[in-house]
């Protein structure tokens, strides 16, 4: 089956055709990243006609569409599962969401040997001095994801690896800490990996973890004169 996948979760946008055969392979057949984008909205439906185009395929070639569904900025996150959704519903094809700190789980644990015991941290820029997180074991998440200040990330014993932005390093974990460090982002293929396609998909739910930074003002009267609404 063909399968869409979609990320917008991190300041990447991330677009990917994959092709998934049952169980047995995950196959990448094209992809494209736009590294620190700030206007997903804009560039999330040209490249993924990009990226359709590339595959050789259409739109209606398309099985089924993987969004990541955060955590991550309000607004990147409601763009890449609108998009996600609106694609699905014109295509009448199922839309499954993933934790996108479980896609980069999946290639944290790729891109090391590890234990059954071994335990990985995921660590995301939330901005406002906080960062998005969770915890991992070999086969599963343990905790999260949750949103706190960088020095109340519980850090697990026996920590093997750890995915985290360089400028977050040293506002998270102490220098005795020798877990191997990586900063990855989701990629269609972990994406896809992350979803198990055999079960009905579930209703999108952004995982936005805190209120949008937009809120509506409170109302302010122009003058004494004007009376404030009463409802």
């Amino acid at each position: 089956m063909l399968i869409l996948a979609l990320d917008s979760a991190t300041p990447d946008v991330v677009v990917g055709v994959v092709r998934r055969d049952g169980d047995a392979s995950v196959d990448l057949v094209d992809e494209e990243v736009i590294k620190g984008a700030r206007h997903h909205n804009e560039l999330l439906v040209p490249t993924t006609h990009n990226v359709l185009r590339r595959s050789h395929c259409s739109f209606s070639d398309l099985d089924a569409i993987v969004v990541g569904i955060g955590p991550g900025p309000f607004t990147g996150l409601r763009v890449g599962m609108a998009t996600a959704q609106a694609f699905g519903d014109a295509l009448s094809i199922p839309v499954y969401g993933v934790c996108s700190l479980d896609a980069i789980a999946v290639n944290l644990r790729d891109s090391i040997t590890y234990t059954p015991d071994s335990r990985f941290l995921v660590a995301t820029d939330a901005r406002r001095k906080e960062v998005y997180w969770a915890t991992y074991s070999a086969t599963e998440r343990l905790r999260g994801p949750q949103v706190t200040k960088p020095h109340e990330v519980e850090i697990p014993s026996d920590l093997r690896a750890l995915n985290i932005p360089q400028h977050l390093v040293d506002q998270v974990v102490s220098p005795d800490i020798s877990a191997t460090r990586f900063d990855l982002i989701p990629t269609p293929t972990s994406l896809v990996r992350s979803v198990d396609l055999k079960k009905p998909p579930q209703p999108l739910t952004p995982l936005y973890l805190r209120r949008p930074d937009a809120h509506v003002p409170a109302f302010k009267p122009l003058s004494p004169a004007i009376p404030r609404p009463t409802s």
